[in-house]
């Protein structure tokens, strides 16, 4: 089920000593995550589904282990932490979005919306928190998006989900202030990720428009004028894991070009 390397060195780097775990950490956002971690000193672990992706990033250095499990299987999800030892940062990055018109919104897409982007969120944070809090210190980010603080048309869904994660991320962080374990999201916009191109190429099938003005299309309300880059949204996870933000808790942080 996983392969694992022994620890890094990682003398004089920030994280040097930690060990974190980073889910959909395959590629896009959660590949990007993982290395920032690995530069910084952590002794990460990416989980997915796709074995052969999450090699790669292994081989590439970006981490130091892997393991197979889908996060939406709350057995396979308990095996993978264990596995990963004692956690010092947990990253929920696994999501995806699929879109309907809400008058045709089937409800097993909104249950798969839910279970994947929030529901294993939920699990992953109950199975590292006690262990967090008994240590005295922990630091648990996610990724939610710029969809849990706005809407978007044609994915109700995945908004529902992913705004209860910013709740969730709320709540809990007001249950944890004092108790060394910070809970916090980063809400990244549309950005350059498998899951945007799907949405570019869903555009193009469904209206016709060239891939350029799809693409113009999405990024229209963001004032950056482009898609941001998954090492955008790596720094600013980074930050919230760091010494430095040991006093931010309970925050949604727009990683967005100004749109929000």
């Amino acid at each position: 089920m996983a392969t694992e390397t022994a620890p890094r060195s990682p003398a004089g780097r920030p994280l040097a000593g930690q060990r974190a775990l980073v889910t959909g950490g395959g590629r896009g956002i959660g590949r990007a995550i993982a290395a920032a971690l690995t530069g910084a000193g952590a002794h990460v672990t990416v989980l997915g589904r796709d074995g052969a992706r999450l090699r790669a990033v292994v081989e590439a250095g970006e981490a130091a282990g892997h393991v197979v499990a889908d996060v939406t299987d709350p057995e396979a999800l308990h095996a993978a932490i264990t596995f990963s030892g004692p956690l010092d940062i947990l990253v929920n990055n696994a999501g995806a979005a699929e879109t309907q018109p809400a008058r045709r919104l089937d409800r097993r897409v909104f249950d798969r919306m839910v279970a994947l982007n929030l529901t294993a969120v939920y699990d992953g944070i109950r199975l590292v928190l006690p262990g967090m809090v008994a240590r005295g210190q922990g630091r648990i980010v996610s990724v939610a998006s710029t969809a849990g603080l706005i809407g978007y048309p044609y994915v109700a869904a995945y908004c529902a989900a992913k705004h209860g994660v910013v709740g969730l991320t709320r709540a809990l962080a007001k249950e944890t202030a004092a108790s060394g374990v910070t809970i916090n999201c980063v809400c990244p916009g549309f950005t350059e990720t498998d899951l945007v191109a799907g949405s570019i190429g869903t555009i193009v099938e469904k209206t016709g428009r060239a891939p350029e003005t799809a693409l113009a299309e999405l990024t229209k309300s963001m004032p950056i004028g482009r898609l941001i880059r998954p090492q955008e949204v790596a720094a600013a996870v980074l930050w919230l894991v760091g010494d430095a933000a040991g006093a931010v808790t309970g925050i949604a942080l727009p990683v967005a070009g100004g749109e929000l």
